[in-house]
């Protein structure tokens, strides 16, 4: 059984599934409406009420997680963890409260899974969709045909962003929706090229945001009862007519989903009059199902990083030869060196095929443009997390280790970067270290077997260890070579 939390900035949601040989089952779910992103204070911290509320929450989900047998486990964080100005320090907390380490994503990585799960969810190949999303801090778009993402973009406009500040004084008026509206299409009004009705044959509304306007519109008899633009256009009158917040009387509208209803409501409303939407689909699957179908096809051996990594290489014109040497010599170094757990294998990996990719900018440095190109690309099924390690393993492929004494302090990762270095050593040697037997142990220091024929045999070798013997010195670590 798989499971995937979603700390969103209007609720926290967890949804446990299984896969039954063609679709995944929700066979359990929570939420709780903690309303992150209200709490955020003027600097943009969030406050210790927020806090204490959050981590409660997250102590019962962990109850749910501990009481299932699960085989995989994903908790992502988005907008309102992305903005905070104190999320480092709250991090710590949270992943103690609820067992499982938290990923905060970027708004197109949200926008690329809930497509995922979207898409996972109708099984329609050919059919061309728009799926819009909006949260309680950001909206996100995604365009594609099938399984196929063509487009993500991720807006930092949401319900808690749109409800507060025109919404506070408890007046219901034309002018302030009026305003909200303007306000939502300010914020789409440049990013909405690629995602025109000539590009997509239906639209799909995913979040909560838009279960709720729909069922509101349905519940109320307005219009047709479909999520139209008409009848969200009723739904804003029938608001301004019942004048105050404390007297909306719309059946079906519970105290939790007023905030949600008038933030929401604008946003989707510019968003349709923005791109000309006449009307959506709401639609049950969205960030949760594609955490769960993401987790299930990385266990498939279908992992969309593998993906990432080969268009990078294609974009920038990567060798795949040396990089495919260079990842099988890594690969084995790094497993002689016995690492305590499997975190780092696959990260190594993809460091070795992307160790060169920053010779499309210079090769001058290219280790360094490499590292920024890691951190700062479009990697998608990459959290920020991951491609900071990956920057780290490209920068430290070479030159002194300075730079990262510090992230050596973690002695997989050291592992990782030794065997990074020594691998590209290799290749540029033209020797392969297994089948030369190199062994390789790293404890209080480094040990590094040889033969003396290979040294002799391959005459660049000497030179390159005697540098790399030195950087490692430098650091505090001693390097030592055995010729037998």
């Amino acid at each position: 059984m798989l499971a995937a939390v979603d700390l969103g900035s209007n609720s926290f949601r967890l949804h446990v599934g299984i896969h039954d040989g063609e679709n995944i089952r929700v066979i359990k779910s929570a939420r709780e409406p903690i309303r992150l992103g209200a709490g955020l204070d003027r600097n943009g911290n969030l406050t210790t009420p927020a806090i204490q509320n959050a981590l409660a929450c997250l102590s019962r989900f962990a109850e749910i997680l501990r009481a299932t047998p699960l085989t995989s486990v994903r908790v992502v964080a988005t907008n309102t963890l992305r903005i905070a100005r104190n999320a480092t320090a709250f991090l710590p907390l949270a992943e103690k409260a609820i067992g499982h380490p938290i990923e905060i994503i970027s708004g197109e990585e949200e926008g690329r899974l809930i497509y995922m799960g979207v898409a996972c969810f109708l099984n329609r190949a050919n059919e061309r969709r728009l799926v819009v999303d909006i949260g309680g801090g950001s909206t996100e778009l995604a365009l594609g045909k099938g399984g196929n993402i063509e487009k993500v973009e991720s807006f930092s406009i949401g319900t808690v962003s749109t409800s507060v500040p025109f919404f506070t004084d408890e007046r219901l008026t034309d002018a302030a929706f009026e305003a909200a509206i303007l306000s939502a299409r300010s914020h789409f009004e440049d990013g909405v090229a690629h995602f025109q009705p000539r590009y997509f044959d239906v639209v799909y509304g995913s979040s909560g945001t838009m279960r709720t306007l729909a069922e509101l519109i349905e519940k109320n008899n307005l219009g047709d009862g479909t999520l139209s633009a008409k009848n969200l256009k009723a739904l804003k009158e029938r608001l301004i007519a019942c004048g105050k917040i404390s007297k909306i009387d719309l059946i079906g509208m519970k105290p939790e989903r007023i905030g949600v209803t008038l933030g929401g409501l604008p946003v989707l409303l510019g968003l349709c009059e923005e791109l000309g939407l006449r009307s959506l689909q709401p639609i049950e699957a969205g960030l949760r199902m594609g955490v769960l179908w993401d987790l299930h096809m990385r266990a498939s051996h279908q992992d969309r990083r593998d993906q990432s990594v080969s268009e990078c290489m294609r974009r920038f014109d990567v060798n795949e030869n040396r990089a495919s040497q260079v990842l099988q010599y890594a690969t084995a170094l790094y497993k002689q060196m016995k690492p305590e757990s499997e975190h780092y294998d696959r990260l190594l990996g993809w460091g070795a095929q992307l160790h060169e990719v920053g010779l499309a900018i210079s090769h001058t440095g290219f280790h360094k443009h490499g590292a920024y190109l890691a951190e700062h690309a479009d990697l998608p099924g990459f959290t920020t997390h991951e491609q900071q390690i990956l920057s780290t393993l490209i920068l430290a492929q070479k030159g002194n280790l300075r730079k990262v004494q510090q992230e050596l302090h973690e002695a997989d990762l050291a592992k990782a970067i030794l065997a990074l270095r020594l691998a590209i050593i290799f290749m540029h040697a033209r020797l392969d270290p297994v089948a030369e037997r190199v062994r390789l142990r790293i404890k209080s220091g480094i040990d590094f077997e040889i033969n003396k024929k290979t040294i002799k045999d391959h005459p660049t070798l000497s030179y390159w260890l005697t540098k790399e013997k030195g950087a490692w010195k430098e650091i505090g670590l001693e390097f030592v070579m055995l010729a037998d």
